[in-house]
């Protein structure tokens, strides 16, 4: 792995560790190493890293960067995602197992990948989906946030910190809807599906250590409100300042820095 960049500024909002750097390409390599170094660090310490993923472009260069470290043994990793939209042709380029295949899975191939089938009852889908989270801890956690606040597909409206589930399905509001229209996944906003299964928010809590991805202007509402709104399912998000370990990469289009 190449040198590390560092941020051009650090803090501490609560509990949630929150890097800035300079552009998306700084942080995307910079989150890319730090994560990999943990999977790195667990594997001395235990036989398997267990992992969930997030499939978003705020990930890409991210992910480019894990699948370049050659000292990682992704052979005794297990790998997971935390959404999938319902409704899609199996082979549709949006769906989100798609995306982390072409991207991560395909090229570093890790021992064990589960991947949701959303073209199965959702009901039994759930079920098994939960089983398999549910065998062992979660490692690491690979996320980014929504337009709207959201983490995986827990938008406001669905949000609950206390959620009994692991898995559900929701509805997905207007503002996740055009914001996959922004990111060039889908031509119209018609063309986006109107429901998704997401692992919810206590899922994706119980990950020993989180790696947030938030570039882009278009994130800069959302990172504002995580870091310095009240903690509430208003911004989904901003639960993050409560986790353990945790820590929020941005760069300067998502972060204003005072001058």
């Amino acid at each position: 792995m190449s040198s590390t960049i560092q941020p051009i500024l650090s803090e501490v909002r609560d509990q949630l560790k929150v890097e800035v750097y300079a552009n998306r390409q700084d942080m995307g390599h910079s989150a890319g190493q730090a994560a990999a170094g943990k999977i790195k660090e667990l594997l001395a310490k235990q036989e398997k890293v267990r992992m969930i993923f997030a499939a978003a472009p705020s990930q890409n260069e991210f992910l480019e960067t894990l699948t370049k470290d050659s000292e990682i043994d992704w052979s005794r990793i297990t790998a997971f995602h935390m959404d999938e939209y319902i409704g899609l042709e199996r082979n549709a380029p949006q769906r989100f197992s798609q995306f982390l295949q072409d991207r991560l899975f395909d090229v570093v191939k890790p021992g064990q990948v589960h991947l949701i089938d959303s073209s199965n009852s959702i009901e039994g889908e759930c079920k098994r989906y939960v089983e398999l989270l549910s065998e062992a801890p979660i490692d690491i956690v690979c996320l980014g946030i929504g337009e709207n606040g959201h983490i995986a597909f827990n938008d406001p409206p669905v949000a609950d910190f206390e959620d009994p589930m692991l898995m559900k399905p929701v509805e997905l509001d207007d503002a996740c809807r055009q914001q996959q229209v922004n990111d060039g996944c889908f031509p119209a906003f018609g063309d986006v599906p109107t429901h998704a299964l997401t692992l919810t928010i206590p899922a994706i809590m119980s990950g020993r250590h989180l790696f947030c991805m938030v570039p882009g202007p278009t994130k800069r509402d959302a990172v504002m409100h995580t870091l310095n709104g009240p903690i509430a399912t208003e911004c989904p998000a901003s639960i993050l300042r409560t986790h353990a370990d945790c820590t929020l990469y941005v760069d300067t289009d998502s972060y204003e820095v005072k001058s």
